[in-house]
């Protein structure tokens, strides 16, 4: 069964990115919104994992856009916008938001 895993909260600040890295299923996916975004922040060890991820990776446009971010997309992942959110969780078995 797939997740759609959903992080929103920055990933220097707690250990949500690394416990969700952690339990990532190979069918499964992780779309990152809010301070989430700033994992992709170049240089740093959080992109790093994320560049390795083999699983689909998509941030908000919206965010990467307010945080300076939109073009800081590693080349594994895809900015989305909202209706494209709202599809990406109908597409999934279930959706894990890692409040």
């Amino acid at each position: 069964m797939s997740t759609l895993h959903l992080l929103s909260h920055s990933p220097f600040g707690d250990g949500r990115l690394d416990s969700c890295l952690m339990l990532l299923g190979s069918d499964d996916a992780m779309l990152l919104s809010g301070d989430a975004v700033y994992a992709l922040a170049t240089g740093s060890a959080p992109r790093q994992r994320l560049e390795s991820l083999p699983n689909a990776l998509f941030a908000l446009d919206e965010d990467l856009q307010a945080r300076g971010l939109q073009d800081a997309l590693p080349a594994n992942a895809k900015a989305v916008d909202y209706p494209a959110f709202v599809e990406l969780c109908t597409r999934y078995d279930k959706v894990n938001a890692w409040l």
